[in-house]
């Protein structure tokens, strides 16, 4: 019995490399991909099979959907006549498990990832929903298969991947964003490009390094890196001047607002 992935791009080949570094075996794991090339690359690098959307799936565990949303409801129509009672997971953006449901003729073991890009160097975070027909025995298997990306947060209300998608799916965005404007502030103080980008990239480095090892939460963290009257308060002060907490707030506000919408919006595409 397979782990069949349903497209083979970048997430899925993170997933299937940390897979096979977690104990699971190349003969475990099926990818289904209609690029020649790509199928060939994968089956070199991480000796599994893999096949063309036209040809018949493997006995199969779970079925992971790792395809664009916009792909969804016809690739589903294609796996329905094949799905043979498999664990259905879906790492594509937006698609409520409702909505796979409909698109799958009523099928209720499904459980929906919403995983980030450090995914692809074993770094992740996924939330992670499970509707009211999956087991168990699917839920051990999925944490077993996200292990291998990094780690997962389960939430008990669908409506909660939407921040999820807010904060950790959108939120490497947001750091890069981040470290993008200190490298330019370290430029503005006279650095080169590579001394720029070296500074601010082990900052946040270390910083989430000490982070994660500390006791101590965030804000008790940067309250003892800022002296009194020293050059951190005076870069705080700054920060809070310019209403930069607020903004980031709004902005995962924002994201997770569009999040809803892109579900409602491919809700309706399967009526």
């Amino acid at each position: 019995m397979k782990i069949t992935y349903i497209g083979g791009g970048n997430m899925a080949a993170a997933m299937i490399g940390g897979m096979l570094s977690q104990g699971f075996t190349g003969n475990e794991i099926h990818v289904v991909e209609p690029d020649a090339n790509k199928r060939q690359e994968l089956s070199t690098q991480y000796g599994i099979s893999t096949s063309a959307p036209d040809e018949a799936l493997p006995a199969s565990l779970a079925i992971v959907f790792a395809i664009k949303p916009q792909q969804f409801r016809s690739v589903a129509a294609q796996v329905l006549p094949q799905l043979n009672d498999a664990l259905v997971i879906s790492i594509a953006a937006g698609i409520r498990a409702e909505t796979i449901s409909k698109w799958l003729n009523g099928y209720g073991r499904i459980i929906r990832v919403m995983p980030n890009t450090p995914a692809l160097v074993q770094a992740g975070i996924s939330g992670v929903y499970a509707a009211a027909d999956v087991t168990a025995d699917d839920k051990a298997l999925t944490e077993r298969i996200l292990a291998s990306i990094g780690e997962q947060v389960w939430v008990d209300e669908e409506s909660q991947i939407d921040g999820i998608t807010a904060i950790s799916g959108s939120g490497p965005a947001y750091v890069f964003y981040f470290m993008e404007a200190l490298q330019a502030a370290a430029k503005a103080q006279g650095f080169n490009a590579e001394i720029a980008q070296k500074l601010a990239y082990q900052t946040f480095a270390g910083a989430v390094k000490l982070a994660i090892h500390s006791e101590d939460d965030a804000g008790t963290l940067q309250v003892k890196v800022t002296s009194k009257g020293g050059t951190t308060e005076r870069a705080i002060k700054a920060l809070e001047t310019s209403q930069v907490r607020t903004t980031i707030i709004a902005a995962a506000s924002a994201a997770a607002a569009r999040s809803r919408e892109l579900g409602d919006e491919l809700g309706r595409d399967s009526e």
